[in-house]
């Protein structure tokens, strides 16, 4: 029943058997990505609530098990972390476009200088496949410059955009499983 390639790609039965599923999945994964892309605007806003209700939750989790261990040495440490979360939640539910211009804004440096960092990294070290590294610095720095020559418009758009993106590379990632599974 089991081949070599079964055996190499690490597909079990019931794997092989479920590969519809998988399909399903990415190509739920791909539609949703392009919606994303299409509706950058609205992704961006509903990521932000999404973010800021995990913090809530977070926050209410970190409050719960401050209390649950008792008077010990990190009680206080994980009441700051309770609030912190759950304020910061709060504020992004109650502010999901300004938060989402802040969190775009910090991105931008991020990519700018992560990315020029890279680039002079793999230029000063001449690594195995230096060159592709010192391609994602500069584009990553691109990246970066660009969106803080957009912002805080880029704020708007940009965190629907990224996730798309990877909704639509994620979808395809499943889709090919399930169809090298439908092979075998």
């Amino acid at each position: 029943m089991f081949n070599s390639i079964q055996v190499m790609v690490g597909a079990t039965p019931e794997m092989i058997h479920n590969w519809g599923w998988f399909l399903a999945f990415g190509i739920v994964l791909l539609l949703l990505g392009i919606a994303a892309v299409a509706r950058s605007v609205t992704a961006t806003v509903a990521s932000m609530v999404f973010f800021g209700w995990l913090l809530v939750f977070a926050g209410l989790a970190e409050f719960i098990n401050a209390f649950m261990v008792g008077k010990w040495a990190g009680f206080f440490l994980h009441l700051l972390a309770a609030i912190l979360f759950g304020i910061t939640g709060i504020l992004i539910l109650m502010r999901p476009v300004i938060s989402a211009e802040a969190v775009t804004f910090v991105m931008s440096w991020f990519f700018l200088f992560g990315g020029l960092y890279q680039f002079i990294a793999a230029l000063w070290t001449h690594l195995p496949g230096w060159g592709w590294h010192a391609l994602n610095g500069a584009v990553a720095s691109v990246m970066g410059v660009l969106l803080l020559a957009q912002w805080p418009v880029s704020g708007l758009w940009v965190i629907g955009l990224f996730v798309g993106i990877d909704l639509i590379i994620y979808g395809c990632a499943w889709i090919a499983l399930a169809l090298d599974l439908h092979k075998m």
